[in-house]
């Protein structure tokens, strides 16, 4: 049942791989479609990935509220 299938991906976030003859092919949410999209895209963008990585471990008190860009 595809109805039931999409709600399962949609509500447990987890791919499912959906084996042809001849090709496989995987089914994700739309939701998660878009976070694999954004998360690719930001890491093309040089040294993004080490940006995001230094701003995880900055503590919230030594964070700006000013944005310098």
């Amino acid at each position: 049942n595809l109805y039931q299938l999409v709600s399962e991906m949609a509500q447990e976030h987890r791919p499912l791989l959906i084996k042809g003859k001849h090709n496989n092919a995987v089914l994700v949410s739309e939701e998660d479609c878009q976070a694999i999209q954004e998360t690719l895209y930001l890491t093309s963008i040089p040294g993004m990935a080490q940006s995001l990585k230094e701003g995880i471990q900055t503590p919230a008190s030594e964070m700006s509220n000013k944005l310098d860009w």
